[in-house]
This record gives C-alpha cells, sequence and structure tokens, in this order.
C-alpha cells in the first residue's frame, strides 16, 4: 500500500475547514486535537472532530487524528472519541514509551494504526521500543517541540542526531519511512524544500504540512525527475535477463543499484 508522502494539519476547532482540507490535495488530513486548538476549546474541538469522521466514512482511510498527550487532562476524553467515532489512525504527540501506543491503539478497531510523534529527549532515547510497539504505522519527527525540549539554538545541525535515530528505529521496526515535521514559514518555499531535504538525506519519506499552500511543493519535490524516471528503466531493462555483470553510464549496476532504480520507479508510480 502507497503510504501518504502529505499530511495536512486542520484545526479542530474550525470545523468550517475539514471538507476544505480533504479537498486540498493532501495524501492525508489531521484533524488536531492539540497545539492547535486552545484548552478552552478543547471539549468542541473533539465533538466537531467526532461528528465529521462519523459523517464522512469515505473519508476515514485518509483521516488521522491527532490527540492530546497522555500527561494531559485531555488523553482518556480523546480516546474516548477515537472510538466512539471509528477513526482508523491517531496521531500521539510526545511518544516516548510502548505503553502509550498500547493506551492509543486499545481505542482504535482492530486493525487500527497509531503514528507517534518523537518529540522529546525522552523519546529519542526510547524511540527503539516505540517503533517496534504493536499498531506503530510510522514514526513523525516532531522538530519544533524537540528544539524547545533540548534549547536548541535553532541550527538544523542539531536535528541530525535525532533524524537519524528516528530513521533507523523506524528500519530495524520494519515501519514505513518516517514523517519530517512542519516548516513553520508559510511563504518560504525554499525553506519548505531545504526542510525536506534535510528529512530525505535521512530517508523520510513524508512531511507534515500546516497549510494547503505546501502540498503540491512537497508532491511536486517527491516525485523523481524525467533523468531519474528514465535511468531507472534503463537499470532495470540491462539486468532482465543478464546473469553476469552490467554497466548503465559507464558504472557497475549490483543489487542496491536495482533497488535505487525500483524505488525510484514505484515512487513515481500514480
Amino acid at each position: 500500500m502507497k503510504l501518504p508522502a502529505t499530511y495536512l494539519f486542520v484545526p479542530g476547532n474550525r470545523p468550517e475547514r475539514f471538507d476544505k482540507a480533504a479537498a486540498a490535495g493532501a495524501d492525508a488530513i489531521i484533524l488536531d486535537l492539540e497545539d492547535a486548538v486552545a484548552p478552552g476549546d478543547k471539549e468542541q474541538a473533539r465533538a466537531n472532530v467526532g461528528a465529521w469522521v462519523a459523517a464522512h466514512p469515505g473519508a476515514v482511510p485518509q483521516t488521522v487524528v491527532r490527540i492530546n498527550d497522555s500527561a494531559t487532562q485531555w488523553f482518556a476524553g480523546d480516546l474516548a472519541m477515537l472510538a466512539q467515532a471509528g477513526v482508523r489512525c491517531a496521531m500521539l504527540p510526545k511518544a516516548e514509551t510502548a505503553a502509550q501506543i498500547a493506551a492509543v491503539v486499545a481505542a482504535l478497531p482492530a486493525g487500527g494504526l497509531v503514528l507517534p510523534i518523537i518529540e522529546s529527549a525522552r523519546g529519542v532515547v526510547n524511540v527503539a521500543a516505540v517503533a517496534a510497539a504493536p499498531g506503530v504505522q510510522r514514526l513523525a519527527f516532531g522538530t519544533l517541540d524537540y528544539a524547545v525540549d533540548l534549547d536548541m539554538s535553532g541550527d538544523e545541525r542539531g536535528l541530525i542526531a535525532p533524524a537519524a535515530q528516528i530513521a533507523l528505529a523506524s528500519r530495524c521496526a520494519g515501519l514505513a519511512s518516517p514523517i519530517h515535521g512542519v516548516t513553520p514559514a508559510l511563504d518560504d518555499e525554499p525553506r519548505l524544500l531545504a526542510d525536506l531535504a534535510f528529512g530525505r538525506a535521512f530517508g523520510f519519506g513524508a512531511k507534515l504540512c500546516i497549510h494547503p499552500k505546501q502540498v503540491a511543493a512537497i508532491h511536486k519535490a517527491l516525485q523523481p525527475t524525467a533523468a531519474d524516471i528514465d535511468w531507472a528503466r534503463r537499470v532495470l531493462a540491462a539486468v532482465q535477463g543478464s546473469e553476469g555483470a552490467v554497466q548503465v553510464d559507464g558504472r557497475m549496476v549490483d543489487r542496491p543499484v536495482v533497488l535505487k532504480a525500483q524505488a525510484i520507479l514505484d515512487r513515481a508510480a500514480p
């Protein structure tokens, strides 16, 4: 199954935006009960999300609900809403333990999935256990909250170690490639694409978006170029039926090259 490359947040207290977000072209939408919603609006946001999910069963496979983290007073109520509305995929912020994941999985229907956000020092240290927890589909890297937790200067080099650990834990647990964090600059496409390139350097295969205008740019950047596709096709054609070593463009073609070529064509597939 081809997983989303873009996840678009929409505040849970803005129900008039739910349909617009679903039609904005993102692969998945995240109905947000956490950061985008003030404490006084949490209960109404929960009701909005539950009502919309229940009324739009066709959209459920592309819908994720970000709940509040397990240390908050809203966690239990959020889990109850997930169970009542039949939400199939939930995003858990401040994920740090397998027990937290289990609590969310228990509120979802059979086969329900969790997207844990790794956004704290403890989350990074425990990321292997979180990634291996039953019900986890893929990890997300909450870059902004992680930077706050560690009082980082803003230099992107501080994200190298956690990004690598998240990617490695995902791979070792057999998960899909992780999701890179948000880019808060809405009118800075070069910054958006630079953030995406940073994540791709570690094997991240998707990105969180906070505005519809970011979606198309991410999709375009993640698509292989015509030259990439041409190279990949020539590689696979060269090795088909071959029993010995072959070369393409003067370079030896071995198994890693073949796998890379196939991955490019897989990404290019509609």
